[in-house]
């Protein structure tokens, strides 16, 4: 419902071995379902077809779990956002504009990433104060 808290939580390293899909991806957890969402495709498991195997620490694991997500369909064709955002850049330059994703976003990117460390390192939850010039 509108108005509830969203609580997201990012683990990234660089420095382990990764098993996943694709480059980046983003698993959002809720309470009838979940979707696991990368840069070129997205799979999800509704609550209602949640494997619940029972494990045996004697045999191996014979269900394949990967295979029980079902694959979210594109909406459209999407090009490299990266490219997109330096292309519009790129157009406000040349326009004399002033770009979207001024000093003050790039202030706030830099926050996030300073006060992840600091969460980390301090294990616990920290409020986002605002950021003013």
């Amino acid at each position: 419902p509108a108005g509830d808290d969203v609580i997201g939580q990012i683990n990234s390293s660089w420095a382990v071995r990764v098993y996943r899909d694709e480059l980046v991806e983003f698993q959002v957890d809720g309470t009838h379902g979940s979707a696991v969402a990368g840069l070129n495709k997205c799979v999800a498991q509704q609550r209602a077809h949640t494997p619940k195997p029972v494990w045996n620490p004697d045999l191996p694991v014979t269900e394949s779990f990967r295979d029980q997500w079902q694959e979210v369909p594109a909406n459209a064709d999407l090009d490299n956002g990266f490219k997109l955002q330096w292309e519009e850049f790129l157009r406000d330059v040349v326009a004399g504009r002033e770009h979207r994703f001024g000093l003050l976003s790039a202030a706030r990117g830099v926050q996030l990433a300073e006060l992840g460390l600091q969460s980390n390192d301090e294990r616990r939850t920290i409020d986002i104060p605002e950021i003013t010039l």
